[in-house]
This record gives structure tokens, C-alpha cells and sequence, in this order.
């Protein structure tokens, strides 16, 4: 087995006076090594293109995770879905990623602008073997993987995009090409991939996109942990054990809280320097201990960062904020969202008699809130959990 991993991103803008999205993305893990991708583009816009889309992926990647054949999946949904009345079709088109034990790329494509796949910086072009089923023109391949390799899989929202306005023949793929190839190898995220070409979309589309359009980016890389630390344990007696069994894991290492730099200080035997600028005026500073990566305030640094987590899991508009910016927040984000695969947190059961004071929103419960909303946003991220509490 690698040490490789599947990055998943996608953003989609919809139809220009349409409150849903016609497209539908998918994504079901079949086992740990194992992911099912898949996007698909209903008929048409609006209220019925989005139930034949949602239907479409939820059918495909519920019986694909399942072990069923696409000769199954495909019939499944013709039988399933209704007709139109206009153009005589009964579903949508859907494309199909498949990363099997994270060493092949297994790609199903039926209608859908052929996804593009981009190797060390450059356009890769993968074989393709054509099938027939129920009548349909099916191509499917089978790619072995290399980090760093990314795959790009659209609706046709975006090849369509600039049709009559800065392009007479809209955004070909050659054009998406180009555009993908020079910020592929920078190391962006895959849902950052995602939101970059969106926005180019919606530009294109002078901002009243004429059609829902869908991006969703697979980036293959190498498993990276990262471990937190987020408040002393409820019992004294358990911070060696604590603090041993955090600083010998893999990966970089985050401290948050005050209290719980302290006990993180002691144990290295190294100074705790406090930072004391402000960068972000409603962000604590941050502290540097040798041997720790980077040392935050807790709880209200901790908020923040959730904030940053639902956002990236929405429409992504913070990330001009934390990706550049350096006070705790932002710099934790980065590392969370950006750096890590594998998140280990580690969490201190003890109540900070700080808390207690009426006057301060900040209770033992907000704390405990916290690193659940965090961890189910990460886990949506596609990143591997784990909490442990002390």
C-alpha cells in the first residue's frame, strides 16, 4: 500500500435566476483506500434539472460503492428516473471518478466535457476505451495514479462559458487547459482549484451565467498528519502522559491555550516566548516553544478557525483572508485545511477558572463545541479524525 491520498474539492454557480443547481456532486468512500466521485449535470436548470442530477449520483455512487457494474448503475436510472417530455431523455449526464486503493483512477464519462487530467504541471492524455450501453456512448479508463497528479471533471457550464461574449465558441477545453496547467503544480487545495476556475467561469459569463456550471477537482498527494492540542487534561496527574503521547505522533504539532502552552513548555524544557503584535485585532497572538510548530490562544482562536471551516465548506470567500494572512487563525486554517490529511486532537477535559467569569461568553461546553464542529467540517473536508480527550 502508498502513502497516498485523495484531495476532493468542487464548487458550482447556478443558472442566472435559478435559487438551485442543476448539478450534483456525490462523494461516498467505498473503504478506507477507496472514493466515489461523481458529478452529475441534470436537464435543463432549475427545480427539475437539480431532482434528476440528485437522483442521478445519489443511484450511481450508492450502487458503485455497493460493487455494482455502470451496466447496472445505467439501467438502474433509466428505469428509475422519468422521461422528458421535450427531448425524449431520461437522466442527466454524469461523469465518474473512482480512486481504487489510491492506485488507480478508474474514470466513467457519459456526455459531460471529458474530464482533464494534469501530470507535473502538463495535460495528460489518458486512453480511452468506448462503450455501449442501453444505447449510450460510455468511455471509461483506467489510470495509474502519481502524486500530484489532478483530475478536473466539469459540467458543461464550463466549456460553455463567454458563448457570445468573450468567446465566440465559449471556453474550449484546450482554453481550460491552459488556464489549469500554470496553478496546478502551485499546491493549491482541490476545492481551491475548484473556486479558481469557477470564478473564471462566472467572469466569463459577465457574472449572469447562462448555464449551471460545476467543477470538481481530485488532487492525489501524500498523507500528511498533523496533531492539536487544545487545553490541559481534567486530571494533573495526566499531563505527562498526555503531552508524551502527543509529541511522539508523526506530523506537525499545534498547542492552543495558554494554560496548556504552559504545561507544553515545561515538559520540553524550553521557554515559552509570547509574540505581542496584534495582526489581527481580534486574534490573541501567538507564542513560539522550540519544538512546536506553531502555539495559539485557545478557544477564541479555536472559533475562528471553525468560522474559516464552515465558509470552505460553503463558497470558500475567506480564503483570501487566512491564506496569506499570519496571526493564529489564519495560520491554523492553512495547516488544517491545506497541509494536513490526517488530523489527531488531542483535548483537555479542564475547566479554566477564566471561563467562569459571567461576564465572558466562554464556557467548558463552548470549548467541547467547538472541537466538534471542527472535526465534522474537517471530516467533510475529506480529512481523517481522530479526538482523544483527557
Amino acid at each position: 500500500m502508498n502513502n497516498l491520498c485523495a484531495d476532493i474539492g468542487y464548487r458550482s454557480v447556478n443558472h442566472y435566476g435559478e435559487e438551485l443547481c442543476g448539478d450534483h456532486v456525490d462523494v461516498i468512500e467505498q473503504d478506507e483506500n477507496s472514493i466515489i466521485v461523481v458529478l452529475a449535470d441534470g436537464l435543463g436548470s432549475g427545480v427539475k434539472a437539480s431532482i434528476l442530477s440528485t437522483l442521478t449520483s445519489k443511484i450511481i455512487s450508492t450502487m458503485m460503492a455497493e460493487g455494482l457494474s455502470i451496466e447496472d448503475c445505467v439501467s438502474t436510472i433509466a428505469a428509475t428516473l422519468p422521461v422528458c417530455s421535450v427531448r425524449g431523455v431520461a437522466y442527466s449526464t454524469f461523469t465518474i471518478i473512482r480512486i481504487a486503493d489510491n492506485q488507480y483512477a478508474e474514470i466513467i464519462q457519459y456526455d459531460n466535457p471529458q474530464v482533464i487530467m494534469l501530470r507535473n504541471g502538463e495535460n495528460y492524455e489518458y486512453d480511452r476505451t468506448e462503450m455501449n450501453i442501453g444505447g449510450k456512448k460510455i468511455f471509461k479508463s483506467k489510470i495509474k495514479l502519481m502524486e500530484d497528479d489532478v483530475f478536473v471533471a466539469m459540467s458543461d457550464g464550463c466549456p460553455h462559458a463567454g458563448i457570445g461574449l468573450a468567446y465566440n465558441m465559449g471556453w474550449q477545453r484546450e482554453d481550460i487547459i491552459s488556464f489549469l496547467e500554470p496553478i496546478s503544480c502551485v499546491g493549491y487545495t482541490a476545492k481551491t482549484l475548484s473556486t479558481i476556475l469557477i470564478d473564471e467561469v462566472f467572469k466569463l459569463y459577465n457574472n449572469q451565467p447562462g448555464d449551471d456550471a460545476t467543477a470538481c477537482t481530485v488532487r492525489i498527494r501524500k498523507r500528511e498528519p498533523v496533531n492539536l492540542l487544545f487545553g490541559p487534561p481534567s486530571n494533573r496527574d495526566d499531563c505527562n502522559r498526555m503531552m508524551s503521547l502527543f509529541f511522539s505522533k508523526e506530523g506537525q504539532h499545534i498547542v492552543c491555550g495558554g494554560t496548556t502552552s504552559t504545561i507544553a513548555a515545561k515538559y520540553l524544557n524550553k521557554p515559552l516566548i509570547p509574540h505581542m503584535d496584534f495582526i489581527d485585532k481580534d486574534i490573541p497572538p501567538i507564542a513560539e516553544i522550540e519544538g512546536v510548530d506553531l502555539v495559539t490562544e485557545g478557544v477564541i482562536t479555536i472559533n475562528r478557525v471553525v468560522e474559516y471551516a464552515k465558509d470552505y465548506l460553503d463558497d470558500n470567500e475567506s480564503y483570501t483572508h487566512w491564506s496569506y494572512k499570519k496571526d493564529g487563525a489564519s495560520l491554523i486554517a492553512k495547516t488544517l485545511f491545506e497541509d494536513a490529511t490526517d488530523i489527531n486532537f488531542y483535548v483537555g477535559r479542564a475547566v479554566n477558572p477564566a471561563h467562569q467569569n459571567p461576564d465572558l461568553p466562554i464556557n467548558f461546553n463552548i470549548k467541547m463545541n467547538l472541537v466538534a464542529e471542527l472535526s465534522e467540517c474537517l471530516k467533510k473536508m475529506g480529512k481523517r479524525i481522530k479526538v482523544s480527550y483527557y
